[in-house]
């Protein structure tokens, strides 16, 4: 009888602590660095080893090939690397802007903080493109009006940096100005202007406030990344060079 009643008490005990209030009073953390003193579990690496193998292989698959180094520093105005994504973006993203609107991206411009990696001369791999272009970025096409392509030509001219313009483009400063045309055209202040770059710098990245509440915004749902490797599936050999596409009067 005695047993019973003890565990009766010890029960309705339970059942007070369950109803009652509960709060946090302290949190606790330990810090564990992974490195190579922890011990690794044979039968761990044994399971993962097939999928790293299949990883790096085909992060090893060659794409292309390119014959010269491309970098990001190899122009003052305008680099091999940076002509090199401009250009192969906008012949990636016009043929889908065109379809579904029926009208053609005037030029593409990104910038120069977004090139991660460069190129060495040689074979151009799956690591190079992811490399190359780390984030999750998306390509869009902004539509522009004449004076939001005055603001985008005049962070050019102060930032003087290498940002990848596509060929479309050419942007020459003189002592007492600057020319900037369009397809051989100066800008037009009647229209209106498509120009492709990134979801990132359409936000305003990089102080590219230009590109924020476009009069349009068309989204290609087509990765940077994703471009780059497509470009250079269909690409034996890359051709590219600095061809004064931004640069000085001389």
């Amino acid at each position: 009888m005695k047993k019973n009643i003890i565990l009766f008490l010890t029960f309705l005990s339970l059942l007070s602590c369950e109803n009652s209030s509960k709060k946090l009073v302290k949190i606790e953390g330990t810090l564990i660095p992974i490195d190579e003193k922890i011990d690794s579990k044979k039968e761990i690496e044994d399971f993962v080893a097939p999928f790293k193998a299949h990883v790096e292989s085909e992060m090893n698959k060659a794409l292309s090939y390119t014959p010269i180094n491309l970098t990001s520093t190899d122009g003052e105005l305008e680099s091999t690397l940076g002509n090199f994504m401009a250009d192969l973006c906008y012949q990636k993203a016009n043929p889908i802007f065109n379809a579904k609107t029926g009208k053609n991206i005037d030029f593409a411009m990104f910038n120069f903080g977004g090139i991660r990696a460069d190129i060495s001369k040689g074979e151009i791999t799956n690591l190079h493109a992811f490399k190359l272009m780390p984030f999750e970025n998306q390509l869009v096409v902004v539509e522009l009006s004449a004076n939001k392509l005055n603001e985008l030509v005049q962070y050019l001219i102060t930032e003087k940096k290498a940002h990848p313009l596509s060929k479309q483009v050419k942007l020459t400063l003189k002592k007492n100005g600057y020319s900037f045309k369009i397809n051989n055209k100066n800008i037009d202040s009647t229209k209106t202007y498509f120009v492709l770059t990134s979801d990132y710098l359409q936000n305003g990245g990089d102080h590219m406030n230009f590109f924020k509440n476009p009069i349009s915004l068309f989204k290609t749902d087509y990765k940077f990344r994703n471009a780059i490797i497509d470009y250079l599936k269909e690409t034996d050999t890359v051709t590219v060079k600095l061809d004064g596409r931004f640069s000085y009067k001389k």
